[in-house]
Order: C-alpha cells, then sequence, then structure tokens
C-alpha cells in the first residue's frame, strides 16, 4: 500500500505568506493530488492528538511555513515525528518577487499566482517522495 503524503501549511493567521501557504496546499490537495494527499489541523499536533500524529506517522509529511519561525516544522517535530520535506513560502517568493500579494485578506492575483506557483513546487516534492517510495 502506498503511504499517503500528509502537507501541513502553517497557521500564519495574520500573516499574507501564511495564507498563501494554505492555499496553496488547498490547491495541492483538492486540485493537483486528490488521490495522494491528505492535510490535518497543525493545532492538533500542537495538543498532541493521537489520532491525528497516528495518522502523520504512516504518512510522509511535508510542511509549509509562511516565514522564518518555522511553527509548522517545529510543531510536528515537538509532536515526535519526522518531516520529511520542510518547505518555506518565503523562499518560492524570493524567486518571484513581481509576485507580492496585495494584503492578508486580499492576496489579490498577484498573490493567488504565488500561491499557485507553491502549489506546483509541491507536487513535484509529492512526486519526489512517491518515487522514494516506490
Amino acid at each position: 500500500m502506498t503511504k499517503k503524503i500528509m502537507v501541513l501549511p502553517c497557521s500564519g493567521i495574520g500573516k499574507a505568506y501564511g495564507e498563501i501557504s494554505r492555499q496553496a496546499a488547498y490547491e495541492l490537495i483538492d486540485d493537483i493530488r486528490p488521490e495522494d494527499v491528505t492535510t490535518a489541523c497543525l493545532g492538533r499536533f500542537m495538543i498532541r492528538d493521537s489520532e491525528v500524529v497516528e495518522q502523520a506517522k504512516n504518512s510522509f509529511i511535508i510542511t509549509v511555513d509562511g516565514c522564518a519561525k518555522e511553527c509548522a516544522l517545529k510543531n510536528v517535530e515537538a509532536a515526535g515525528l519526522k518531516v520529511d520535506k520542510a518547505v518555506r513560502t518565503i523562499e518560492v517568493f524570493k524567486e518571484h518577487r513581481d509576485l507580492k500579494p496585495e494584503g492578508v485578506l486580499q492576496l489579490g492575483e498577484p498573490g493567488f499566482k504565488l500561491a499557485h506557483i507553491l502549489a506546483q513546487k509541491l507536487a513535484g516534492e509529492v512526486d519526489c517522495l512517491m518515487k522514494e517510495e516506490g
């Protein structure tokens, strides 16, 4: 049986790059790789929810952090789990500085384009992890 891949975006509430992280994860899960990718609420890792931690133990884990604080990465590791790939939204933005989000509540066209680019990058990471297992 092929392992699922769990993508965990940051909870950067009130931060544009946190919102971009979430939008990219949703695009990946809903549109690009729905059969291979799942997610969970990051807060459930913070409280060490046994159901979600057990699900994650049987998955490859990709974290997507909006900023250098790396809350998604740190919370997953604090729950005793290994992160297979950590992605930072800001690194993708550095490659596409022309795509500055307009704001938090309204990312605007540039912000959504950046989320789409990030979703495509995440799809590539999913493909790499699936090849490793295969």
